[in-house]
């Protein structure tokens, strides 16, 4: 059983999935069913709640409260969420959104903020963090929603890393070594990738990441990137280097 279907509506609801369950839905998640994508009363979409699969389900419109989801059958079995920690500095806000949306679509599985000597903004709006994660995850198919932590100082998110994580620290200031060969000489295993802020890394932020093992010091290229540019850049080739897009060798 493994029905995938790329033009289905999708939902993420935190209650608990089985057949014949009722799911209760929010104002705002019927709002959104009923007045923003006009599905009427008996249309199916595909609910998912990160935890029990994705689960075929009827609309049924109520009068005088929220309408509610009769739960039809399983459709996708939940499958391990991937490895793949993403720690960065925040950005102001639209530029966050579509960082954290885009690190969602590429298969990140943990999301740290880190603030850093240059970081700029160093309050998080977390209610509205998750509510991107929820909505990229709705629109790109995946079944597990990423962690998302509180903001930590880079030094502490960096040391709570297992030892064995490889952090790849992209860094414009260093030497423009081709990325894929670079990432084609690494042994497959646990995997972080770390976007510094737009002002880039203090000297002795960069000095402690390098005496970190297990860290691999990349280049982007030769144009300066926007952060969340080049978060999307560095995950794009960890994935098709050491991730779940190189299929080929899994």
């Amino acid at each position: 059983m493994n029905e995938h279907d790329f033009g289905a509506c999708r939902l993420f609801v935190e209650a608990d999935l089985a057949e014949g369950r009722f799911v209760e839905l929010s104002h705002q998640q019927d709002h959104y069913l009923r007045h923003v994508l006009r599905l009427a009363s008996g249309r199916e979409l595909r609910a998912f709640n990160g935890r029990d699969g994705e689960w075929l389900a009827r609309l049924l419109e109520e009068r005088k409260r929220s309408a509610r989801l009769e739960l039809i059958r399983m459709v996708r079995p939940q499958t391990a969420a991937g490895d793949l920690h993403l720690l960065f500095a925040p950005l102001k806000q639209a530029r966050l959104d579509y960082m954290v949306q885009k690190a969602v679509e590429m298969g990140a599985s943990r999301l740290v903020p880190v603030i850093t000597r240059y970081t700029q903004v160093t309050k998080l709006n977390e209610t509205r963090l998750r509510a991107n994660i929820i909505e990229a995850a709705e629109q790109c198919g995946i079944l597990s929603l990423p962690d998302a932590h509180s903001p930590l100082p880079l030094a502490k998110a960096v040391s709570a890393l297992e030892h064995d994580r490889l952090l790849i620290f992209c860094d414009e200031a260093a030497d423009r070594a081709d990325p894929l060969r670079a990432l084609a000489r690494v042994k497959r295993g646990p995997l972080a990738v770390l976007i510094g802020p737009e002002g880039g890394f203090a000297e002795e932020e960069r000095r402690a990441l390098l005496d970190r093992p297990s860290t691999l010091r990349l280049c982007l290229g030769p144009r300066i990137m926007r952060a969340d540019t080049a978060a999307v850049a560095a995950l794009a080739l960890v994935q098709a280097s050491l991730g779940d897009w190189n299929v080929g060798e899994m």
